[in-house]
């Protein structure tokens, strides 16, 4: 009875009323006795809203006790649960992973409603059921011709359009340009949130839509005004009475707001506009609600202030010094507030999702300050989230990488293995080794090892690549990727992603086979990526960039001639080396065939498309010598600390017979080489200095 009441009061919009606090005590005080999921359920997400993190969790282990109680056909007890752990904002992945398991059994007699709430659900928790979307996908697409009401079409084309086929996506378009004059204001906006993530590029449907909503602008909320702005800049959509009319109502909100979140993402949208300007009136606006804002607020505001600056004219030449002045008070704010932080969780709220260059530039080396004064409070369920703002960041902090190593070594056990990707990445990514670094690897693929079978196939190939950067190679891990049935997996999936991440898993494929090829021969794995590796390199590559310009006319003179030097070489197993040359036993160069290179352009791609060692071909004692420029994409933010791409290119390079000379930015553009002469000393000390290749 207590369930349906509190259902009733939610459906009332009284979540935060007393009355739902009190039936809070109640469940508190009553839930040892609770036996029955079903109701919980409904209790727990009833509650979300007014309950302490100690309560939150009481609700989690107690739902987990109860799971294996119910039903495998409880669909709606397991979606609660899901929504419960959204409200509370906790990925728990052992729930989640169960709650998944009910879904999948079900799949045949999930309908339209239920596929598209469990996965905004999911979307919401950035958990990430492969299986789920293709079995949906399936469903979802037999449902296309099901639907000829608006209402129940939209909904179809939110929740498959992302994962679209080519023909599903021209069915799902063709069918809403059909009934776009039905739509409402609420099913445009959906619709045009949905072409955003799809990436369209259907002109017709785009107009259409965005018809539907200047119609109804004038009923839209700020935060829609803000997604509609968003959408339009994304979709390359440009309608100057529209942008006019969106500017008008943006600016009416931003008079009569004093919500900080509000009235960020107001000035947020109209930044993103055409000619955006920060008068008086709205910098002044801005700094009254500063005091109350938290740092995705403060975050907000600078992005805009330093959007404005950017694209607008008048602050081409200079900076005016009200915006000066208003993006420090915005770094003040943001370092008062993270000195008084005192709580690791309440500071991770926070950071969690931020970023853009005012962060970067201004808060975060005063966020790791206070990480590292939080560090005691890095347990099993923050950690993974704490590796992955550290991945992001390419901050490299050794001691909250330390606590990371020692958190998992020590509580592996309450870690789920879906986490165990995040918790890897920053070591692979920052080229960092913990003191335990066989038994942190050790532990993490041990933990990992029963679940192969299940993970998503994406998250499998970025794992065995973040551990191969580590010359860490499990052989369990390498053949449950390296086998045709995992591959066929893979194929799937990648239809379901966008374009940028199926690129990005293609390349992280490839960079994983070419690894194990050079590193494990013992394993006979393969090499599969010529064709890939041609298609991508038959793309023009570009101009040099100027330091590149500058250090290839030097190594022209160094060497005695442009002759003596390629540019742009690609080695076996498609790696780009900036510049080659080769040295004779008396480390003299050995010129090469005639060159036609224009200073500035690259010349034509030298390359050897089989995979045989660089020095296989040469004369007896020479050796080949790779050149590489690297600039501070290469190293840790804070620090000139090779990161674990660059580290591993040099490694391979050297199995391919090469030399590595890598030429750091902070080096070259130093003020012990500020001149020509002093430039020229150092790639002869480079290249003629005896030694082994350093970087």
């Amino acid at each position: 009875m207590l369930s349906k009441f509190s259902s009733c009061l939610a459906d009332q919009h009284l979540c935060f009323s007393p009355l739902m606090g009190k039936i809070a005590d109640i469940v508190n005080r009553n839930l040892e006795t609770i036996q029955d999921l079903r109701c919980l359920s409904v209790l727990m997400v009833s509650i979300s809203s007014l309950i302490s993190q100690r309560f939150q969790e009481q609700l989690v282990n107690k739902a987990e006790q109860l799971f294996d109680t119910i039903d495998s056909s409880q669909v709606n007890t397991a979606r609660r649960i899901v929504q419960f752990l959204r409200n509370i904002k906790y990925n728990y992945y052992p729930l989640l992973e169960r709650c998944n398991k009910v879904f999948l059994s079900n799949v045949n007699h999930l309908d339209l409603d239920s596929i598209s709430k469990i996965l905004s659900l999911y979307h919401s928790l950035q958990f990430h059921s492969f299986e789920f979307i293709l079995m949906t996908k399936k469903r979802l697409t037999e449902m296309i011709p099901l639907f000829d009401h608006p209402a129940s079409f939209v909904k179809l084309f939110v929740t498959l359009g992302p994962v679209a086929g080519p023909e599903e996506e021209k069915q799902l378009k063709s069918t809403i340009l059909l009934m776009s004059e039905e739509l409402t204001g609420q099913q445009a906006l959906a619709v045009m949130g949905a072409m955003e993530e799809m990436e369209s590029r259907n002109s017709r449907l785009i107009k259409k839509i965005a018809s539907i909503l200047y119609k109804h602008l004038d009923n839209y909320k700020p935060v829609e005004l803000l997604r509609i702005t968003q959408a339009l800049i994304f979709l390359h959509f440009q309608s100057k009475e529209l942008l006019v009319k969106l500017r008008e109502l943006l600016l009416s909100y931003l008079k009569v707001s004093v919500i900080p979140s509000e009235t960020s993402l107001l000035v947020c949208a109209l930044s993103m506009l055409p000619s955006p300007r920060l008068d008086e009136a709205k910098i002044s606006q801005i700094e009254a609600v500063l005091p109350q804002c938290d740092l995705n607020d403060l975050n907000s505001f600078a992005t805009s202030v330093l959007r404005c600056i950017q694209y607008d004219p008048m602050y081409r030449n200079n900076t005016p010094g009200k915006q000066l002045k208003l993006l420090q008070k915005l770094d003040h704010y943001g370092r008062q507030r993270l000195r008084k932080c005192s709580s690791l969780n309440l500071l991770w709220e926070e950071v969690k999702s931020l970023k853009g260059d005012w962060f970067a530039d201004s808060l975060l080396e005063e966020t790791v300050v206070t990480l590292q004064r939080l560090i005691d409070e890095i347990n099993y369920i923050n950690v993974a989230g704490i590796a992955s703002f550290i991945s992001r960041t390419n901050y490299l902090s050794t001691s909250l990488l330390d606590r990371i190593a020692s958190v998992v070594l020590q509580q592996n056990e309450k870690i789920h293995p879906f986490a165990i990707l995040a918790i890897i990445l920053p070591f692979s990514a920052l080229n960092y080794d913990p003191p335990q670094r066989d038994e942190f690897f050790g532990t993490c693929l041990q933990h990992l090892n029963s679940y192969l079978s299940i993970l998503d196939p994406l998250k499998l190939v970025f794992l065995g690549y973040s551990l191969a950067t580590r010359e860490y190679f499990s052989e369990d891990l390498l053949k449950a990727i390296f086998n045709i049935r995992f591959l066929a997996k893979l194929d799937s999936q990648l239809e379901l992603l966008c374009s940028s991440l199926n690129m990005k898993v293609q390349f992280r494929l490839m960079e994983l086979n070419r690894a194990v090829c050079l590193e494990c021969p013992e394993y006979q794995i393969p090499w599969f990526h010529d064709r890939f590796c041609q298609q991508q390199y038959k793309k023009d590559f570009g101009s040099m960039n100027g330091a590149q310009q500058q250090i290839y006319k030097m190594l022209a003179e160094v060497l005695g001639g442009i002759n003596f030097v390629k540019a742009s070489v690609l080695t076996p197993y498609y790696y780009t080396i900036d510049f080659e040359c080769i040295l004779d036993k008396r480390k003299k160069p050995i010129p090469y065939g005639s060159h036609n290179t224009t200073l500035g352009k690259l010349p034509k791609i030298h390359s050897e498309l089989n995979t045989q060692i660089a020095g296989s071909r040469l004369p007896p004692g020479a050796e080949k010598i790779a050149l590489e420029f690297l600039d501070s994409r290469a190293f840790c933010r804070n620090i000139p600390h090779l990161k674990g791409k660059s580290a591993m290119k040099k490694r391979h390079l050297e199995i391919l017979g090469y030399h590595v000379i890598q030429i750091p930015h902070f080096e070259w553009n130093s003020m012990a080489l500020s001149t020509k002469n002093a430039r020229m000393d150092y790639l002869r000390e480079r290249i003629f200095g005896e030694g082994k290749s350093s970087s």
